[in-house]
C-alpha cells in the first residue's frame, strides 16, 4: 500500500479555537484510491438511510452503512444500527490510519452521496455511545466535496476541500463546540464515498 507522498501540513489546526482538526491531505495515490472506491462501491452492504424527525420517518437518498469489530449499537436521528463485521478493505484503511495517525479506531460508518445534489446537514458526532472529545477520522473517496465548521456560540465558519484519497481527523472537544455539514452542489455528478472511523464505548 503506497501512501501518497504530497506535502500537506497535518499539524495545522483549521479550527482558530475550541477543537482540533487536521486534513493530512491525499493519504493515497490516484490508483490505489481509486481501486479503493470501487470496492466500497461495490462490496459495501449500502443501505438507504431512515431517520425520524419530527415524528415523521424520512428515507434519505444517500446512502449508509455501519461497521465494527462487534455489533456495536449506534442510535442517531431516533434510529439504531447495529455493526456489521469489517470487510477486507475497511480493515486495511483502519489500519493505515492508525499508522498515519497513532490514534485507534473500532467502528466505521460509512455514506454514499450518489452526486452533489446530496450532502448532509449541520451536525455535531456528539452521541452517547462514542468515547467523549475521541478522534473521528473522516476518509474521502470519488468527487471533491467542500465541507465546512461553524462553531455552536459564534458562528464562526471555516471550509476546506475534501480531495480523493484524503484524510480529515476531528477531536479534543470539536464536536462540543461545533457544527459540521457537506454544503450540497449542483456543480458536482459524480459519487463521494466519506468513511468516518469512530470509537464506540464498549
Amino acid at each position: 500500500m503506497k501512501l501518497f507522498d504530497e506535502i500537506t501540513d497535518k499539524t495545522k489546526n483549521w479550527l482558530p479555537l475550541d477543537g482540533t482538526a487536521n486534513y493530512y491531505g491525499k493519504l493515497f495515490n490516484q490508483k490505489v484510491a481509486d481501486n479503493y472506491f470501487e470496492k466500497l462501491l461495490n462490496t459495501i452492504e449500502w443501505q438507504n438511510d431512515e431517520l425520524v424527525i419530527f415524528g415523521k420517518k424520512i428515507i434519505t437518498k444517500r446512502k449508509v452503512a455501519w461497521y465494527g469489530e462487534k455489533p456495536f449499537e449506534y442510535t442517531y436521528s431516533n434510529t439504531t444500527k447495529f455493526a456489521l463485521p469489517w470487510t477486507k478493505e475497511l480493515m486495511e484503511l483502519k489500519t493505515a490510519i492508525e499508522q498515519e495517525t497513532g490514534e485507534t479506531f473500532n467502528s466505521c460508518l460509512l455514506n454514499l452521496y450518489h452526486n452533489g445534489d446530496e450532502g448532509m446537514a449541520w451536525h455535531s458526532d456528539g452521541e452517547t455511545e462514542l468515547k467523549k472529545d475521541g478522534a473521528i477520522a473522516s476518509l474521502s473517496f470519488g468527487a471533491e466535496r467542500k465541507f465546512a465548521f461553524k462553531h455552536k456560540q459564534t458562528n464562526q465558519k471555516v471550509e476546506l476541500t475534501l480531495e480523493h484519497g484524503s484524510l480529515l481527523i476531528m477531536k479534543d472537544t470539536t464536536q462540543t463546540h461545533w457544527l459540521h455539514r457537506l454544503p450540497p452542489t449542483k456543480k458536482i455528478k459524480t459519487p463521494r464515498i466519506n468513511l468516518t472511523f469512530r470509537t464506540i464505548l464498549h
